[in-house]
């Protein structure tokens, strides 16, 4: 569901819309489809917001958004121009017989506003234009340009509606073409509106601890950061007081810098997320921002949002949890690499600031083991590696490494784990309904679910007799997995049957984690939802009712579209990532390669993971002649630059104690 939808079904102020919508409200209040009750804009009883989905008759149907209602059925005269995956609203048709149907009224929000496109010719030599997504013929055209005319495999942004070329993205042939692409298929932006770099240059350039005097005052505390070696922009600082065991989460006050319905904090709710791909980042905040200012570089003082968390020295829970505004200076930067050979060495080399920073960062990195520990007795470890890619400046694929998590990894992420837990705490209820707020949940997987792949791992002998619930049967399958040498394999396929953690208004705990409460407070720099957090917690700690209450209001449609946001942003990674893998396997077409089945589809293709220099490569070939983690040898048949796919021929089976893959 959309915000807007959302919005229409829950009710809104009219100054709770967003610009873009504005239109379609105005239409809608025309239509007589919204009527104002105490105060709100919402939808009447004859009408239902939700997504059409098309069935192979050409007939649609809207989903049901409560048990008690049923989908509406939309017959093809009845669907206007409404395509399938828009968000549309649909008066309902009475009818004494019949299932529930009705007739779309109009589309507020579209599925696609544009198609990426290319130039072909078939085998034939007929010239047509190919949609990316589908490989299916599609319509383009340009005024006073013959497309016929263009270089074979020129790459076209065309608006959905009128058809019209937007804009010529380049050609299949040149690898800079697919960061277009990836960023254009899930709708991830590039440069900043103009006034947006204008109001981030406007910002403070550095912090004057007299212009703050109501901020805690904690420069004399010896934060530091610890990011990767790449890092730009610094969200977060620690800091851990031995003797009264509290550590400090310090974190970019990004709400201060960015108000309310500034072009910029437009633009970062449009995009939600910064966008990580190899070789660049697309960030939510203007550079100006988020790598200077907000960023908690070394030995400048910065504006923080800081939690403090006083921990029991036996049990390591929580005594008191605070937060409030501040200012720190961070007093070192460590990047992933030297905390995990300080870790190694127990700091014997330290030496002056490092030296006394080690005094807390050392007994700090035992305590967050013993954190970890306490946290898997009732959330999950599961194994899962990154693939990291070295892009050259031809933009083609110039290595991968698989980055796995480390001590110094660990220690961070713990750390982050308490602020997180203890925002979210904010809004835990006296009684037993929680208050709203803007929580990061991930519901619980439907046992049936996880019986359905242990029907799937029996074929490689891998079998369960007892469980009590999902949890138990989990941790049964990874013990068995683990005996088998299994792990991280059968962990992906566990992974996948899990439902996606996301962003919700109402609190369900955290499946994966094991937390009764969690949120996203750590990373307003490059997440949205932390942003709001961040205004959601000074609202409450300041006892504004009218801001709490506007943010409250809007916080539903705001935990959607940044779930949404999410997902595309994840998805472009995917899709450039593969790109680039497709363009490496298209130099080694008959090649043969060692490879391990980690799939078997429904439709008799399977995915396999080939075993070669190039790590994290995933390939499509046949079922018929293997089974699930079968050790394979496979020819690279056929690469499809651009869906980005791989197909590979099956060559030989290799047995499981056959080392040499490649």
């Amino acid at each position: 569901m959309t915000p807007f939808a959302i919005q229409l079904i829950n009710g809104c102020l009219e100054s709770d819309i967003e610009q873009e919508n504005q239109n379609a409200f105005q239409a809608l209040q025309k239509a007589g489809a919204i009527e104002e009750i105490e105060g709100l804009w919402k939808l009447g009883s004859l009408y239902r917001a939700g997504r059409l989905y098309m069935g192979k008759d050409g007939r649609g149907y809207v989903e049901a958004e409560f048990k008690e209602q049923r989908d509406l059925l939309v017959e093809p005269d009845f669907l206007g121009d409404a395509r399938h995956g828009d968000t549309v609203v649909v008066k309902r048709i009475i009818a004494r017989r019949g299932r529930a149907s009705g007739k779309v009224l109009m589309v507020i929000d579209k599925a696609h506003l544009f198609t990426v496109a290319y130039t072909h010719r078939d085998e034939s030599g007929n010239f047509m234009i190919l949609d990316i997504r589908t490989n299916e013929p599609t319509y383009a055209k340009m005024e006073g340009m013959d497309l016929k005319a263009f270089k074979l495999g020129t790459v076209l942004k065309v608006d959905i509606d009128t058809d019209k070329v937007l804009e010529v993205f380049g050609t299949l042939d040149d690898p800079k073409v697919d960061e277009k692409i990836s960023l254009a298929l899930y709708e991830r932006e590039d440069a900043f509106p103009e006034v947006c770099v204008t109001e981030a240059i406007e910002v403070e350039s550095e912090v004057t601890r007299s212009e703050h005097p109501e901020r805690v005052d904690l420069t004399h505390l010896d934060f530091c950061t610890i990011d990767p070696v790449t890092a730009k922009d610094f969200d977060d600082a620690i800091y851990f007081d031995l003797k009264n065991y509290t550590l400090y989460v310090a974190i970019a006050d990004v709400s201060h810098y960015v108000p309310y319905f500034s072009e910029i904090d437009k633009e970062a709710k449009k995009r939600g997320f910064t966008t990580y791909l190899p070789h660049k980042s697309f960030p939510m905040l203007p550079r100006e921002l988020s790598e200077n200012i907000c960023s908690l570089k070394p030995k400048v003082d910065r504006l923080a949002f800081v939690s403090k968390i006083e921990l029991d020295r036996n049990t390591l829970k929580p005594l008191n949890e605070e937060f409030f505004e501040a200012i720190i200076h961070s007093k070192h930067r460590f990047n992933y690499d030297q905390v995990d050979e300080i870790i190694a060495t127990e700091g014997r080399e330290a030496e002056g600031v490092v030296e006394r920073l080690l005094t807390w960062l050392l007994p700090l990195q035992k305590i967050t083991m013993r954190l970890r520990k306490t946290r898997l007795q009732n959330g999950f470890d599961f194994r899962t590696d990154e693939t990291k890619l070295t892009i050259d400046a031809n933009h083609l694929l110039a290595g991968t490494q698989i980055e796995t998590g480390t001590p110094s990894h660990s220690l961070i992420e713990e750390c982050m784990l308490q602020a997180n837990q203890a925002a979210a705490k904010r809004f835990s209820g006296e009684g037993e309904e929680d208050q709203p707020g803007i929580f990061r949940i991930h519901e619980p997987p439907q046992l049936s679910k996880l019986e359905e792949l242990l029907v799937q791992l029996a074929s490689i002998g891998l079998y369960v007799e007892e469980y009590e619930d999902s949890p138990s049967l989990i941790r049964e399958i990874q013990k068995e997995a683990e005996k088998m040498g299994l792990a991280a394999e059968v962990d992906a396929m566990l992974i996948k049957s899990l439902r996606q953690a996301s962003y919700a208004a109402h609190n369900v705990g955290h499946f994966g984690l094991g937390y009764r409460y969690y949120s996203h407070f750590t990373s307003p720099i490059r997440r949205y939802s932390d942003l709001i957090l961040h205004r959601l917690i000074k609202a409450q700690l300041s006892n504004d009712e009218q801001e709490t209450e506007y943010l409250l209001r809007n916080i539903e449609p705001l935990c959607a579209r940044v779930s949404e946001l999410e997902r595309k942003a994840t998805k472009a990674e995917w899709d450039f990532r593969d790109r680039k893998f497709a363009r490496w396997a298209e130099t080694q077409v008959g090649e043969v390669f060692g490879a391990e089945v980690v799939e078997i589809g429904e439709s008799g293709d399977a995915k396999a993971v080939l075993h070669a220099d190039v790590q994290g490569v995933t390939v499509h070939l046949r079922a018929d002649q293997v089974m699930l983690f079968d050790r394979i040898r496979v020819r690279i048949s056929e690469v499809s630059i651009p869906q980005a796919f791989i197909q590979c021929e099956f060559v030989e089976k290799l047995s499981r104690d056959e080392t040499e893959l490649a």
